[in-house]
């Protein structure tokens, strides 16, 4: 993924760089299993709009409230910390931002289009924008070259897991993506562990795939704190291998899937793959 890398051996390096920039990244927020193996390789998701998430999903670490971040200038330092250090491809994400007027569209946009310019390639990974789809319209006009929105559970659990979220609107939002811009791959992730069934999770992949999904990833949950939703259970390595059957013989194009899998792990080698 990177032209070079970073001498030093450990997270610290691109920590310090990130925060001479006054950039985050979700894999810090959001305590994800595969943050050593990805800043060891200098790779990162850019976290914009802040670190204060305006929805409240059951198990994700990332801080709940009011936000008032806002900081245009945002876009210009990802592109500068890019640049430096030399990547070929972005994932840019966010919090939800709810109350913000255009939930943060504008600022994913620029990113996508000062990232572009200087012939770097970009995943998106949205918000559901509570259905307004002209925030969405917005950032595909730039032409990033993934669309990502995870839809995390199965439908039955959306309202104790996903609480402010709904599990057909961000489906609607993969396939309004694809009749918006065809040429733009859209992915998905599913996190297990919260109680869902293997027929629900078979199901769930069946309607990713049916609004025209291209890319899915499936991990394990790991509970953040023991105030966050609890693992009703660890999946076995052999249930992995069969949900991964599964969703290839649906016919996805990319598919990743492990316990310790997560929406942007391997983004650029999936996305490489599809060209």
């Amino acid at each position: 993924m990177m032209k070079v890398r970073l001498r030093l051996g450990d997270t610290n390096s691109l920590k310090k760089i990130l925060r001479k920039a006054h950039l985050r990244t979700v894999c810090e927020e959001s305590r994800c299993p595969n943050i050593g193996e990805c800043f060891k390789s200098s790779t990162a998701t850019f976290m914009i709009l802040g670190k204060v998430c305006t929805r409240n999903c059951a198990f994700c670490n990332i801080k709940r409230g009011k936000s008032g971040f806002y900081d245009p200038q945002e876009p210009r330092r990802i592109l500068q910390t890019a640049k430096l250090l030399g990547l070929k491809y972005v994932v840019i994400t966010s919090v939800s931002r709810d109350d913000l007027k255009d939930m943060g569209a504008s600022v994913f946009a620029e990113c996508v289009r000062l990232l572009k310019e200087e012939g770097i390639k970009v995943e998106v990974l949205v918000p559901d924008f509570k259905g307004k789809w002209e925030h969405l319209e917005r950032i595909l006009r730039e032409g990033p070259e993934v669309l990502n929105h995870n839809l995390e559970t199965v439908k039955r659990l959306y309202p104790k897991v996903r609480r402010g979220a709904h599990y057909k609107r961000s489906l609607e939002l993969l396939k309004v993506s694809k009749e918006i811009n065809p040429r733009v791959l859209t992915k998905s992730a599913l996190i297990l562990g919260f109680g869902e069934s293997l027929k629900e999770v078979f199901k769930t992949l069946e309607d990713l795939k049916e609004v025209g999904c291209d890319l899915i990833t499936v991990g394990q949950y790991y509970q953040p704190s023991l105030k966050h939703y609890p693992v009703k259970k660890y999946y076995s390595q052999e249930e992995f291998k069969e949900i991964e059957k599964f969703a290839k013989g649906l016919g996805f194009k990319g598919v990743v899937v492990g316990p310790n899998v997560r929406s942007s792990y391997k983004a650029y080698e999936v996305y490489i793959k599809n060209l």
